[in-house]
């Protein structure tokens, strides 16, 4: 096993469901959130769906897995947060 791939972590985050229907669809390939777990490009996401009022709803993107492809901070980007670009895996 490679050092990276040791090096990787899986985060576990949760989505509102407009935003879980635009992953799934393809809209939306990125996720912009407090940079507070220290996301880097090959960790792994596993979302959890969830309603306006945090309460876990049954989607299909739960049984998903993203791998984030790019992270950038800076660049206008509010100090203490990132975006990441993410894509579905194939398998883990």
């Amino acid at each position: 096993m490679s050092v990276n791939k040791l090096m990787t972590k899986r985060h576990n985050l949760k989505l509102l469901e407009n935003f879980a229907d635009d992953i799934l669809i393809g809209y939306k390939t990125f996720e912009v959130r407090e940079n507070d777990r220290g996301f880097q490009k090959g960790d792994t996401v596993k979302f959890t769906c969830i309603d306006s009022n945090g309460f876990k709803l049954d989607h299909l993107i739960n049984e998903k897995v993203y791998k984030i492809t790019y992270v950038l901070n800076g660049w206008g980007i509010k100090n203490g947060f990132v975006v990441f670009g993410i894509k579905e895996c194939e398998s883990e």
